[in-house]
């Protein structure tokens, strides 16, 4: 008699978690997916996420936060007081940032590097240049740039250089995204897509139940950003994705192509054949990093990295005889 009670017990316990587990599955089918978008950090955004109520004003204090510690384009935050050696006490969005450039500026033996912003200038990506710098101003620049300068003290930045200026816009895009994906993770939302400037977090599946699917464009020489015709579509889920490339900001002069992307150790504007480096990885913010680093030091170098980093992949975009050539990590989609 009492196995005939288990047998009955266990049938009706089966029987009421498959039960519960289709109602979950169609709760979850039928729940609306919410799209905000807007600007932030100079660029746009645009968040897709499966909820019951819109979060745009949650998104916008999140993102808010994120800009008062990282913005240079922002008189009153934590980087500008910084940059203007001011004495501030760090708050930890900053602090967070901060260690982890410092970790993967190691990492690429400087190939990444949040103190190159004087250089980019001096070329005429930040503020516009009627010439180009000659070698002797660019040697005396790079006196007060390189990552070793500048250090955590307590809650503090140390400079060996007053001349020394942070700029996070090569990792705060990517850093954004993760505060944001953090953000849905404790409210229980497990399906989401999250992109800032191209900077992306995917997590579950789309409103086709499908994995997200993200384009990769073709490095076509556009500063006008035109043309946006796809190398290739990747299908990912619980990943985030960055890219850097030089095909939208560029010059010429004399005849002679000048692109945004500096290595902070020589000073001057990248010679070699990737044309946009896209990366895969835990985290945005270690992808958006990583992807400019590839830019810096080529194909070779990028995949001695990759080598070392089981749990960061790329889609490499490059020149090969004047066609696109691909480099892809082996398990990449």
């Amino acid at each position: 008699m009492k196995k005939q009670y288990k047998v009955v017990f266990h049938s009706v316990s089966l029987i009421a978690l498959v039960i519960a587990t289709v109602l979950i599955i169609r709760q979850n089918s039928s729940m609306p997916y919410q799209v905000n978008k807007g600007m932030v950090f100079g660029t746009f955004y645009s968040i897709t996420y499966q909820h019951d109520k819109n979060l745009q004003k949650d998104i916008d204090a999140q993102l808010k936060a994120v800009n008062d510690a990282l913005s240079m384009f922002d008189k009153n935050s934590v980087i500008t007081a910084v940059n203007n050696n001011k004495d501030v006490r760090l708050n930890e969005m900053f602090i967070n940032v901060f260690e982890l450039a410092q970790r993967i500026s190691e990492d690429t033996d400087g190939a990444f590097d949040i103190t190159v912003a004087p250089l980019v200038n001096a070329w005429g990506f930040g503020y516009k240049n009627s010439s180009l710098p000659t070698k002797n101003e660019i040697d005396s620049i790079r006196q007060f740039v390189g990552y070793e300068k500048v250090a955590l003290r307590g809650r503090t930045v140390h400079k060996d250089d007053k001349r020394i200026m942070l700029d996070c816009s090569a990792i705060a895009k990517g850093y954004g995204a993760d505060v944001i994906a953090r953000m849905f993770l404790r409210e229980g939302i497990k399906n989401f897509m999250i992109e800032i400037g191209g900077e992306i977090v995917t997590h579950g599946v789309n409103p086709k139940r499908k994995k997200w699917a993200i384009g990769v464009e073709k490095p076509a020489d556009d500063s006008l950003a035109v043309e946006s015709a796809l190398q290739t579509v990747l299908k990912v889920s619980d990943t985030a994705m960055a890219t850097s490339g030089n095909y939208r900001n560029f010059y010429y002069k004399d005849g002679k192509k000048y692109a945004h992307t500096i290595d902070p150790k020589t000073g001057f504007p990248v010679q070699h054949n990737i044309l946009s480096a896209t990366v895969l990885a835990k985290e945005c913010a270690v992808a958006d990093a990583y992807a400019t680093a590839f830019m810096v030091m080529g194909l070779e170098k990028a995949k001695e990295i990759l080598s070392r980093h089981k749990d960061i992949k790329a889609y490499i975009i490059y020149d090969d005889n004047g066609k696109y050539g691909v480099w892809s990590s082996h398990d990449i989609q």
